[in-house]
């Protein structure tokens, strides 16, 4: 099971640097087409703008560790662990219970989308917000598993439990 969630997040890891690298020749060739060429191209800019959004929720999904995350735990911080428990097991109920009764939602929303296309490249705006979708049972899947490595070993402090219980500190 520990080489299978290595491979995952390796995996996600490489999807995220594809997704970087791709940014970024498709910006070098935008500012090549404009300034050596004198040749704008729109198809970068729609190019430039799905990735862009495509690696910020695959990122904030797979890639972020807890300890990554921008938060205010002051009080969280300060409470004793069994609080401390207490605090980040319904944090991730409320987070499972939000993202998945906002799923039905978000999802007609994003088919809604398959009429509309993209104004240069022509494709369904419907494929561009499909990573919602992805980041939303994305983000479900890894609160549950934070929440049952919570539930299952008492005595681990909760901070390296709710999103990634193999990793060492």
């Amino acid at each position: 099971m520990q080489r299978l969630r290595s491979l995952l997040r390796n995996t996600a890891d490489g999807v995220a640097a594809a997704m970087l690298a791709t940014l970024f020749v498709v910006f070098i060739v935008q500012i090549a087409a404009r300034y050596l060429f004198n040749l704008p191209v729109g198809w970068t800019q729609e190019v430039q703008a799905t990735l862009w959004l495509w690696l910020v929720l695959w990122g904030a999904a797979f890639c972020l560790r807890d300890e990554d995350q921008v938060k205010f735990d002051l009080l969280y911080q300060m409470a004793p662990t069994r609080w401390q428990r207490i605090f980040a097991g319904v944090a991730a109920v409320s987070i499972i219970v939000a993202v998945a009764g906002a799923l039905p939602a978000a999802w007609d929303y994003v088919d809604f989308y398959y009429r509309k296309r993209s104004a240069v490249l022509q494709v369904r705006m419907k494929w561009v917000f499909i990573i919602y979708i992805v980041f939303s049972v994305g983000l479900i899947a890894r609160y549950v598993f934070g929440l049952i490595a919570i539930l299952r070993d008492p005595g681990a402090p909760p901070s390296r439990l709710l999103l990634h219980p193999e990793e060492p500190k």
